[in-house]
């Protein structure tokens, strides 16, 4: 296993200010047999000549440039290049821990059917410091979502997986199992702390170039998921770069990420529902949760016209839902009186206690 050629791809776009980070922490890694494709979605900003300078003293890595596509084009692309038995994707705002590879390549040599392995990841601010450790559950909601669900069937000490483990992961946990029915309720994967192996990618195909701006994450690793078991290992083995103004969770994204999310969710029902262990009630509240959070966006961006059929629909799915009834009250109250009733609730719930 430690020979194993690991292609990493990392799509950048105008990020020449991070990316050599990125780019080092893989070169960094304990497990030395990686290929890293960097696509450069047609950056102006000096990318080209970075990576061209670390191209020119470190054979491992290599420099692709396509017009703008948007980051699932620049993923598929470096899929297509990809000449490893495992591929790794990694953002190029984000840096992996040094035992990354190693540790997730250990872990899937121990459970040969689990098609890929994902972790938890440490939250950095714009000055590089941590400010939030395992910062997965707090991101994702739909861990939330799952409640007292179990998740997978499978569990063991990293310990006896992998004897020589780092000795910062001691305690850790190894998961395993079929989780599709319950990626249904939400996205519980990060997309730079995954490992794939080659031929569950080849079952995958790649990124839906269909979804657009953000939210295309969640369709790939929903369609991994259906493909067979998948594997956990709960610690961080990232740096995830948050409050940066090129964040695709400003809130003129999110609502691409919330449609996207919908559209994800109704094309897996259609498509899926006889394979999905999940009760009809169950369904509802998903689906009214993702037309609330469309609902939601639009408000936030101030169009309220498109806020209201949503809200409308999250009613139908679950009318016993109070978010629901909020978002559609909003959407139909003047900008004005709306604005009060916002400031209004904050000061109650920030009001001095006696």
């Amino acid at each position: 296993m430690s020979s194993s050629l690991v292609s990493v791809i990392i799509p950048t776009f105008n990020r020449a200010y991070c990316l050599r980070r990125a780019i080092d922490s893989v070169l960094k890694q304990t497990h030395h047999g990686v290929e890293v494709i960097v696509v450069d979605d047609g950056s102006t900003d000096g990318t080209q000549e970075l990576v061209r300078s670390i191209c020119s003293t470190e054979n491992r890595v290599r420099y692709v440039h396509q017009a703008n596509a948007g980051v699932s084009a620049a993923r598929n692309h470096g899929f297509a290049l990809a000449n490893g038995d495992f591929v790794s994707l990694l953002d190029s705002d984000d840096e992996w821990y040094p035992w990354k590879l190693s540790v997730e390549l250990a872990c899937l040599n121990f459970v040969p059917d689990a098609g890929m392995i994902w972790t938890d990841m440490d939250a950095i601010g714009p000055d590089g410091a941590v400010v939030r450790q395992k910062y997965l559950k707090t991101m994702y909601g739909a861990y939330q979502r799952l409640g007292d669900r179990v998740l997978f069937d499978r569990q063991w000490d990293l310990g006896d997986v992998m004897p020589d483990r780092p000795a910062e992961l001691g305690g850790v946990r190894l998961f395993a199992g079929e989780i599709f029915s319950q990626m249904i309720l939400g996205n519980l994967v990060h997309t730079s702390t995954v490992l794939l192996r080659r031929d569950r990618l080849n079952l995958v195909k790649g990124f839906d170039l269909n979804l657009k701006v953000s939210g295309e994450d969640y369709d790939f690793h929903l369609r991994t998921c259906r493909e067979g078991p998948v594997a956990f290992l709960d610690a961080s083995s990232i740096r995830y770069q948050i409050g940066m103004d090129d964040a695709l969770t400003r809130p003129e994204c999110v609502i691409h990420l919330a449609l996207n999310n919908l559209q994800t969710i109704l094309r897996v029902l259609n498509n899926d529902r006889a394979r999905i262990r999940l009760s009809d009630r169950t369904i509802n509240a998903r689906l009214a949760s993702s037309y609330s959070w469309i609902g939601q966006a639009y408000l936030d961006i101030g169009e309220t016209r498109k806020a209201r059929p949503y809200a409308l629909q999250g009613l139908l799915h679950n009318p016993y839902h109070l978010r629901e009834w909020k978002i559609l009250i909003s959407s139909s109250l003047p900008t004005r009186l709306r604005n009060r009733v916002r400031d209004l609730v904050h000061l109650l719930k920030h009001r001095p206690k006696t």
